[in-house]
């Protein structure tokens, strides 16, 4: 008996839980990159029509999907409330004609042919298909490792397009360095950004040196350091800091 009212229990929460649409892959044709791409939109459950909502965009999408599990955490955190409802794009970084080619190690290194696909084609059509806050200060850009960095570039380089900028694990040390002189000799932009590092062969103190800058031009900044190394131990369990940081009012 008491294992039955578990399992009622248990099934009473996830039918209380709102659960999102997470969409199948939808490609896209680039005249600014020259080939195609996929990704997937997370819509949360019972949008209304009129609705303007923020989006995230998540470079890398196909591993926040299938490691960081992010979908399901975006149920879990709008239905509690602990942040607004969002739209979410998930670029995947692969040649949808062969998912074995990534293609992540040119497209995130401020490739300016990158950001004029996201800037003129990408945000366009996503405005277009679905309700969202077609203003830059509803867009937020994520991205882990190179896609760290992608997200670093963007600020510099689409602030016009987007007004928040989530960095996990920038890398490499080199590129980190001179994104921090690159921020250094830039007047601040209107960004509101997250940047977080492990202690464990990720960059340490390159991070830490690019967060110092970034506080010393007053940024608006939420940072994070974490016992943990160049992995989804590390990236997982801030993923809730990241939408707090850009989502809740």
């Amino acid at each position: 008996m008491k294992n039955f009212s578990l399992l009622v229990l248990l099934l009473l929460a996830r039918i209380s839980q709102a659960q999102g649409d997470l969409s199948d892959n939808i490609r896209i044709e680039s005249e600014a990159l020259g080939y195609d791409l996929q990704y997937r939109v997370y819509v949360p459950d019972r949008v209304r029509r009129n609705a303007k909502l923020p989006v995230l965009y998540i470079t890398d999408g196909q591993w926040y999907i299938s490691q960081g599990k992010l979908p399901e955490l975006l149920d879990s955190e709008i239905t509690s409330g602990s942040i607004d409802p969002l739209i979410v794009v998930f670029v995947d970084s692969r040649n949808p004609d062969n998912l074995a080619e990534n293609r992540r190690n040119r497209q995130f290194f401020c490739n300016q042919s990158y950001v004029d696909f996201f800037t003129n084609e990408l945000l366009n059509k996503i405005d277009a298909d679905y309700p969202t806050n077609p203003d830059r200060e509803g867009r937020v850009i994520l991205g882990l490792s190179f896609g760290g960095r992608n997200s670093a570039c963007f600020g510099l380089m689409a602030h016009q397009s987007f007004a928040g900028i989530a960095m996990q694990s920038p890398a490499n040390t080199e590129m980190v360095d001179d994104l921090t002189y690159q921020y250094r000799l830039q007047d601040k932009l209107p960004l509101k950004m997250f940047l977080s590092v492990g202690t464990q062969n990720d960059n340490t103190q390159a991070g830490r040196q690019f967060m110092q800058t970034l506080k010393f031009q007053e940024y608006d900044l939420t940072y994070r350091e974490v016992d943990e190394g160049h992995d989804w131990d590390n990236w997982g369990p801030l993923l809730d800091d990241v939408l707090a940081t850009f989502f809740t009012k």
